[in-house]
């Protein structure tokens, strides 16, 4: 089977400045792989480490990998810059989108794109031809055209900015997407708006990763797997089913079976 992603006994901790030695340990040996063409979820209590594999994986300084691998694509994530990440096909959503103020958000989305394109070796799009494409794609986000004239998540509702991820997503067709919670916060039509904005996406050669805590996003976007993420490694994979049994019982039978 041709996985996308496989990640071996990956040990990293945070960055932490008030610790003796400066880290402090939060993946505790994870093992995940995930098959070209699959979505995979993730799901876990607070605290588990979700939210930080996310960043190792997308390259944040403030992670260091400890030991472990990472081969993205047949390659070894884990020597790539994040820029070379994105251009390689890694996309993430991340929880709480960041403000920039003063950045236009339509300059910045055409700015990612045309960086990645030229990256893979693809002719850069011009500004008639981005706003057309940015435009047709934010109204099937039902996200008003205006918004791309302005700054970057500034004044945006939670759910206008989970949709400008979904956008941006849209735009840069990542052949692997993270979306860390792109859930939280939004109410029912947000959130069946930008299931349908990944959803859009899915195809043979597209992969995913989605980090949740409800069951709710999973009536709109089908999993192939549920991999439950606690004490910093993955301690038991199921079905779509496991979910509901989650939603019902919660975490304390699988935490009760693992040791430290």
């Amino acid at each position: 089977m041709n996985m996308i992603l496989e990640i071996k006994e990956l040990h990293a901790s945070v960055i932490d400045d008030t610790l003796k030695n400066g880290l402090k340990p939060i993946l505790k040996g994870v093992n995940l792989s995930i098959p070209v063409g699959e979505t995979h979820v993730i799901m876990g209590p607070n605290g588990s480490g979700k939210s930080s594999l996310s960043y190792v994986l997308s390259g944040h300084p403030s992670y260091k990998v400890t030991s472990g691998s990472v081969t993205f694509k047949n390659q070894n994530l884990l020597k790539m810059s994040p820029d070379e990440r994105a251009a390689a096909g890694l996309f993430l959503a991340f929880q709480s989108p960041v403000e920039l103020p003063g950045v236009n958000n339509a300059n910045f989305l055409r700015t990612a794109v045309n960086s990645v394109r030229k990256a893979r070796g693809e002719s850069e799009l011009d500004a008639v031809s981005f706003l057309k494409l940015a435009r047709q794609l934010a109204k099937n986000l039902s996200f008003p055209a205006d918004m791309l004239k302005r700054n970057v998540n500034v004044g945006f509702s939670g759910g206008e900015k989970k949709r400008n991820e979904v956008l941006q997503m849209s735009l840069l067709q990542p052949s692997f997407a993270i979306l860390d919670e792109t859930d939280s916060g939004l109410d029912i039509d947000a959130l069946r708006i930008v299931a349908e904005g990944v959803n859009s996406l899915q195809s043979p050669s597209f992969s995913s990763l989605i980090i949740t805590h409800h069951q709710r996003l999973l009536d709109y976007i089908k999993p192939d797997y549920i991999h439950i993420l606690a004490k910093g490694r993955i301690i038991f994979i199921g079905g779509p089913e496991l979910s509901l049994q989650l939603e019902k019982e919660g975490y304390a039978r699988f935490l009760g079976e693992v040791n430290e």
